[in-house]
């Protein structure tokens, strides 16, 4: 047993490098945190740059590639008795049994798992039956083994206390709130390392630098559900133009999913160092899901993004979206065509109420979402762990 004045060393072993969003969210971005505390860090990823860019890319990821990747964390497998925890991004090998994290509770390790996001149904609800067959309880038996589990959203939580997960913390997805500082949204046109624009600009619709500014911030995989709202955003726009501000990956493919006239829409390329700049071209900022069991694990991510950077919202009332929109008060629920429609009129026709809810969605957000409260929530919980018997968590 360690004293209380000796600092532990952590094995950080995340799905994706920094590229990956729910990697540099849920480890990278506490690093630094980590090692100002005097805590010991090491980070290897399960996949690399290359494989992700090829995801990104809607390319077929290189087999050699990906098996290189497997072989890699089985290798750093073998130095995990160096450390005082192992931090495991959702699962030590996706789509291989438990055998791993079970290994490691055997040893006497203290596994920590981490989910912001509905991975058992990977395997769950798989369409393959042989993945149904032989994987459904990977997740379960993988939670069963941790001496924590960290969940992003109740979701999450209910599915760790179903599978006897002995430890349980809430673990929000959350923001550097040093980065998210308010400013004045930007009227001028992107320069070129912000990002590319789509679409030429047409004499015929008006002036785009004078209209308010809808918004939208994902990853390639989630750009299809701009689909769930095409309809209701052409119907907005037949009654109050504005701008469409799209930050995604350089191949996004987004001209069948918005129907809009051509300049409407305005595609930044998305990078980190950019990001929040880019957020602040926006006036409101749109987050529409379908009601279906992966999207109620998610953990808004979206909206805290808008929030920090004192954005109204409206959004669909999947999951964590109705946790975190106070319907009214910092932005609006919206669930049919009509929904979207009349709470998008409402914020584009009425400045004072964007400001309003802005104010109060970044007070939320500085109150209840902030990086340095989480890593006060993730080093006690470490702390209480170091003092438990391995074994009798």
């Amino acid at each position: 047993m360690k004293s209380k004045q000796a600092k532990s060393n952590i094995l950080f072993l995340p799905k994706y490098p920094r590229m990956g969003a729910s990697s540099r969210l849920r480890t990278y971005q506490y690093l630094d945190l980590w090692k100002e505390a005097g805590f010991g860090t090491m980070v290897s990823p399960f996949f690399n740059e290359a494989y992700l860019k090829q995801v990104y890319s809607h390319q077929k990821p290189a087999l050699w590639n990906v098996l290189q990747c497997y072989f890699r964390r089985f290798f750093v497998l073998f130095s995990a008795f160096r450390y005082d925890f192992i931090w495991v991004e959702k699962e030590l090998f996706p789509f291989l049994p438990a055998w791993g994290e079970r290994f490691l509770r055997a040893a006497g390790l203290r596994l920590l798992l981490d989910y912001d996001d509905a991975v058992f149904h990977n395997y769950d609800q798989s369409p393959r039956p042989l993945v149904r067959a032989l994987l459904s309880n990977k997740i379960d038996q993988a939670m069963r083994a941790a001496a924590c589990v960290f969940v992003g959203n109740e979701y999450l939580a209910e599915r760790a206390r179903k599978a006897g997960a002995q430890r349980i913390s809430f673990l929000r997805t959350v923001v550097d709130q040093e980065k998210y500082s308010w400013s004045p949204r930007q009227q001028e046109a992107p320069v070129a390392k912000a990002g590319i624009v789509r679409g030429a600009e047409d004499d015929s619709l008006p002036r785009q630098k004078d209209l308010p500014t809808i918004g939208w911030i994902g990853s390639p995989s989630t750009l299809k559900y701009l689909s769930l709202m095409s309809k209701a955003l052409a119907d907005v726009y037949q009654k109050v133009p504005f701008r469409f501000v799209l930050v995604n990956s350089e191949t996004a493919k987004y001209r069948n999913l918005l129907h809009l006239p051509e300049g409407v829409v305005e595609h930044l390329v998305w990078s980190e160092d950019e990001e929040v700049s880019q957020l602040h071209r926006m006036d409101i900022g749109i987050m529409p899901l379908p009601d279906d069991p992966w999207e109620r694990g998610k953990c808004a991510y979206k909206l805290i993004q808008y929030m920090a950077c004192g954005l109204p919202v409206v959004a669909s009332p999947v999951g964590m979206n109705k946790e975190l929109v106070c319907h009214g008060r910092n932005g609006f629920l919206a669930q049919s065509d009509k929904d979207w429609e009349e709470s998008l009129l409402q914020l584009l026709e009425n400045p004072e109420i964007r400001q309003a809810m802005g104010k109060e969605g970044k007070g939320l957000i500085a109150r209840d979402y902030t990086l340095t409260g989480n890593f006060q929530r993730i080093k006690k919980e470490l702390e209480e762990l170091e003092f438990l018997i391995p074994g009798d968590q």
